[in-house]
């Protein structure tokens, strides 16, 4: 695997390095041991699905409040999509600012979204899959949200949402 910093601390674009021969390709996704070797220690303590059926769909953008905070590595299995980081760390020289990264199943990159950053994603086609892997656990009661189409972030999204639950519709501005 390679791995990608971007502008924000913790959020990594991890790049696959498979091996091709007559039969296809051969990859691997995640390996605790690569990771911490690359500084960014996980180990994944569940695996969720995220099936959407319609293109332009958006999800977002969410995070779990302290002290079950989560990070996540989030990979699309089928279709494509928009992803969006936002940094969320009052301490963060990034803070309010955000990174996006395309994946799809034949890019099939994953991104790493570190604790106190939210995630979100809009799907660019039809039935799009995206599989999130967590740690630590979910811990229901602990989900929060911020707009997304926040002015205190300004993301440049590809695309006006065509489905959103009112739940993401009606999350508050960022303070």
């Amino acid at each position: 695997m390679r791995f990608e910093e971007t502008e924000i601390a913790g959020v990594v674009i991890v790049e696959i390095e498979p091996a091709s021969d007559e039969r296809g390709l051969f990859a691997r996704l995640h390996c605790p041991d690569e990771f911490a070797a690359a500084g960014h220690p996980f180990d994944p303590a569940q695996t969720s699905l995220s099936r959407n059926t319609a293109a332009f769909t958006l999800r977002g953008m969410h995070y779990q409040a302290p002290p079950h905070a989560e990070t996540k590595l989030v990979r699309v299995t089928r279709g494509r999509a928009f992803d969006v980081a936002v940094d969320l760390r009052p301490d963060s020289p990034t803070h309010r600012r955000w990174v996006s990264v395309e994946l799809s199943a034949d890019n099939a990159r994953a991104v790493l979204i570190p604790q106190g950053v939210a995630h979100g994603f809009l799907t660019l086609e039809p039935e799009t899959d995206v599989v999130y892997q967590i740690a630590p656990r979910y811990e229901a009661g602990h989900d929060r949200g911020v707009r997304w189409n926040d002015p205190a972030f300004a993301i440049a999204w590809p695309a006006e949402p065509k489905v959103i639950s009112p739940r993401d519709a009606a999350y508050a501005d960022y303070l």
